[in-house]
């Protein structure tokens, strides 16, 4: 992590990542600590992306394109009104994230970086969730990590969740 490419808090946070690298508990964490709104992206899939997932069958650009636009608009609309947000986002591509900012020029992109043995590992002993084991590779094969010239951060996924949320938010107040 570098800190002095973190300006004061964003108005938006997205983290993001393959399926297993655990964006919706360190971003309901996160939220939490930082006080802003979670958006949860997984909620806001149509039925048909979640029966194809269910079904063992990767979405296609196309398939995303409507639930990256109501993930922006979640986003949007808080940030609008003066607060934070906390997004769990795959966010897989630069054009997804790209996506994403056209809603909210503010964003920074925590990337949760895994293997794909771990990964699977956390995919597959999860309960009553859509998302099968089978397609993590999928997700790695789809996965463009950040770049440098992107708003965003990479990090060890593999950490304890209070460790991760505690150096975001130093950073964010280190540099506010």
């Amino acid at each position: 992590m570098q800190s002095d490419r973190i300006r004061p808090a964003p108005a938006a946070v997205v983290v993001m990542g393959v399926a297993g690298c655990g964006k919706s508990a360190v971003g309901e964490a996160l939220a939490a600590a930082l006080g802003a709104v979670f958006v949860e992206g997984d909620r806001l899939h149509p039925p048909e992306n979640v029966a194809r997932m269910a079904s063992g069958e990767p979405l296609t650009d196309a398939l995303r394109e409507g639930w990256l636009d109501a993930i922006g608009r979640r986003i949007a609309g808080p940030v609008g009104d003066g607060q934070a947000v906390v997004a769990a986002c795959s966010a897989l591509k630069r054009s997804y994230r790209e996506r994403l900012r056209g809603f909210c020029q503010d964003i920074l992109f925590l990337y949760l970086e895994i293997d794909p043995a771990t990964a699977k590992q956390r995919v597959g002993s999860r309960q009553g969730h859509f998302m099968p084991a089978s397609l993590v590779d999928s997700q790695f094969a789809t996965l463009e990590a950040p770049a440098a010239d992107e708003n965003a951060l990479t990090l060890d996924a593999t950490r304890p969740i209070a460790d991760i949320v505690a150096d975001v938010t130093s950073l964010f107040e280190a540099n506010s």
